[in-house]
């Protein structure tokens, strides 16, 4: 359980850096993130190199025995090479260059370009590779911000062909799995494929995929080169990169898998502004979040390495969202400790002092712009002190494995059959239902060992590949299929024997019918003698198996044999709810009905709770009486925590 902050020391004077440094030691930080946009900094001019004010600041940073996390500059290339070479910058949908002035101008299908990182990633880390104080490198930063992955540039372009080989062979195979037969879009060779902008209407839904998986690719193959070069000059030191928010672009599996941890970005109060959750949801969590978006990703990026953290977490207003609100007091120490209690061995706060220039002067530090302390100061203090308390308890399997797909997102995306629709939401409002019921939940990828858990939740993955089936056909848990399971091939097509494809041989059902509808449409379903709903989408079934749950006008919802259920319609939470709980409490876990604004999660013998709402709540329900409490009480303040023994 470390504790981090990121710090420019290029930001501000030298004689202040020895204060700034003893201030985070004294605070209990560990870490320091430094030095991922200083490119102009390290290479004022092509080939020259000016490392004598960074090596000063990483002595004045380790002489105070703190830690150093080196960003690699690579998402803000200085000026000088952009003028070199301009056909390094990323083109955007509609033709246009994305230039110099601001951060990430870079194409990922640029050879130049990834030359020139591997040069100055080359020579930070034969610099810096050994040097004691070095602990961890992050990869450039936040792969894909500002829509960044996709590239329409001529490099993209060559490079999107040389993939299409790769992947099919023959041009007859690509015709074959995209379907060109229709509209007349055959291609006599790979040369003719182009990226899918620019048509008339809608661009065929397989090439749109297609295009996705390889600018995905691309991402992963430019981290790849980084990291090659990092573990070959810097033995020993943890590999990383931050990623984001709500953001699918690229597939997080695959680049985690090259890094020693996974880390995100949390901005709690900037994502809720930016989000379409209901106003009067961001209205009650104006200034705390939304209770389960956090932990949401933290449990997300905790299945894409081994292990995880956050490396920026919000310390108070951003800048970038339509409104800034500042965190309510206790906010700051509450996102922190339930990131280390989803298993975080670090948490880094972003940023050390407020920036008093540029893009980003809006946005709070731990100190203000005078260098004064700002409010989450105290909570960073705070923080520190708290872990010694908790310190020792362990992660572990979560009972419930949820299942989510980069790629099932990009199929549901491209053609989503129905206004926002797509399996993110899908999986985020499942997540949410668990959240409720108290449970602890692994969210991970369909190739994932699903040995040892109790339930397993396919929340609408679209295409089930053979490693998946076996795995789902060797468990005895639970298993729970939503809607859209199953309902298209890896080539985005309709399975010959339709949804849910591979999943008929365990669930003898066929879907003969789709529908979406419009919002405030909603479909009863009857169950247990109650009404409850269905909203979104509805699907009619062919099975002779069992239905637990029909809609009212007889049709089946619920389908079950066995440990197997299918849900044929996006249930509302109540419904959704309780059908979870009824299976859940069949294999033998415990649930605990949450209140509305609490959240609660376990790590080894330790079981937090953290109240999101702007009112005090009881854990009466949620704790047992006579609760040994390590931290906090059975009276919950708003923006409080509490953590006992199990």
């Amino acid at each position: 359980m470390r504790l981090g902050v990121c710090y420019y020391p290029e930001h501000w004077p030298k004689q202040r850096w020895a204060i700034d440094a003893e201030q985070m030691a004294k605070l209990g930080i560990s870490h320091v993130r430094l030095g991922e946009f200083a490119w102009a900094r390290f290479e004022p001019e092509p080939g020259q190199y000016d490392w004598a004010w960074f090596d000063e600041a990483i002595e004045v940073l380790h002489a105070a025995g703190l830690k150093l996390i080196l960003g690699t500059p690579t998402a803000t290339p200085p000026k000088w090479l952009v003028d070199q070479d301009p056909s390094m910058l990323a083109v955007d949908a509609e033709g246009r260059t994305r230039g110099f002035g601001s951060r990430r101008h870079y194409c990922f299908s640029s050879a130049s370009y990834r030359a020139e990182c591997r040069r100055i990633v080359t020579a930070m880390a034969q610099r810096y590779g050994e040097h004691p104080a070095v602990v961890m490198w992050q990869t450039d930063n936040e792969y894909g911000c500002h829509d960044t992955v996709e590239s329409y540039s001529q490099n993209a372009r060559a490079a999107f062909r040389v993939w299409l080989k790769a992947r099919y062979g023959d041009v007859t195979a690509l015709n074959t799995a995209w379907g060109n037969v229709f509209w007349s879009m055959e291609y006599r060779s790979f040369d003719e494929v182009d990226p899918p902008v620019g048509t008339v209407t809608e661009p065929n839904p397989s090439h749109v995929v297609d295009y996705q998986r390889f600018c995905s690719d691309q991402v992963a193959s430019f981290n790849a080169e980084q990291v090659e070069i990092l573990r070959r000059l810097s033995p020993g030191r943890e590999i990383t990169h931050n990623f984001m928010g709500a953001f699918t672009a690229f597939d997080h599996h695959k680049v985690g898998a090259d890094m020693d941890l996974a880390t995100w970005d949390s901005y709690p109060l900037g994502f809720l502004d930016m989000s379409p959750f209901p106003d009067a949801m961001k209205q009650r969590y104006l200034r705390q979040g939304h209770p389960d978006f956090q932990a949401f990703h933290h449990d997300l990026y905790r299945g894409c390495s081994s292990r995880w953290g956050v490396m920026e977490q919000q310390p108070g207003p951003v800048n970038w969202a339509p409104n800034n609100p500042a965190p309510l007091d206790g906010m700051v120490r509450l996102w922190s400790l339930e990131a280390f209690a989803h298993g975080a061995d670090l948490v880094s706060w972003f940023r050390w002092r407020q920036c008093p220039y540029a893009q980003e002067q809006m946005h709070a530090g731990l100190l203000r712009v005078d260098a004064e302390p700002a409010p989450a100061f105290a909570e960073a203090g705070q923080v520190a002190r708290d872990l010694k308390q908790i310190a020792g308890a362990l992660p572990q399997q979560a009972p419930v494995a949820l299942l989510w797909s980069y790629d099932g997102q990009w199929i549901h995306h491209a053609q989503p059959q129905g206004e926002g629709l797509d399996l993110l939401r899908q999986t985020y409002e499942t997540y949410t239902v668990l959240r409720r019921l108290g449970l602890d939940i692994d969210i991970v990828p369909p190739q994932a060992d699903l040995d040892g858990y109790r339930l397993i939740i396919l929340p609408g993955l679209p295409h089930l590949s053979e490693t998946l089936m076996a795995s789902l056909s060797a468990s005895s848990a639970q298993i729970i299929a939503l809607c859209r399971t199953g309902s298209k091939t890896q080539s985005f097509q309709i399975p010959a024997n339709l949804a849910p494809g591979p999943m008929q041989a365990l669930l003898a059902l066929k879907v003969t019918r789709v529908e979406s509808l419009r919002e405030g449409i909603v479909e009863a379903v009857e169950l247990h003698g109650e009404q409850r709903g269905v909203e979104r989408w509805r699907e009619a079934v062919e099975t002779d198996l069992p239905v637990q749950a029909r809609y009212r006008d007889g049709a089946p919802f619920w389908v079950r044999d066995g440990h197997l259920s299918y849900l044929a319609g996006w249930p509302q939470p109540e419904l959704l709810g309780h059908i979870i709980a009824t299976l859940a409490l069949e294999a033998g876990m415990e649930i605990a009905l949450t209140h509305e604004d609490v959240r609660l999660r376990t790590l080894g013998n330790l079981r937090f709770a953290f109240n999101y709402g702007p009112e005090p709540v009881s854990l009466a329900g949620m704790a047992p009486d006579g609760a040994d409490f390590v931290l906090g009480s059975a009276e919950l303040a708003p923006a409080g925590v509490a953590a006992w023994r199990l």
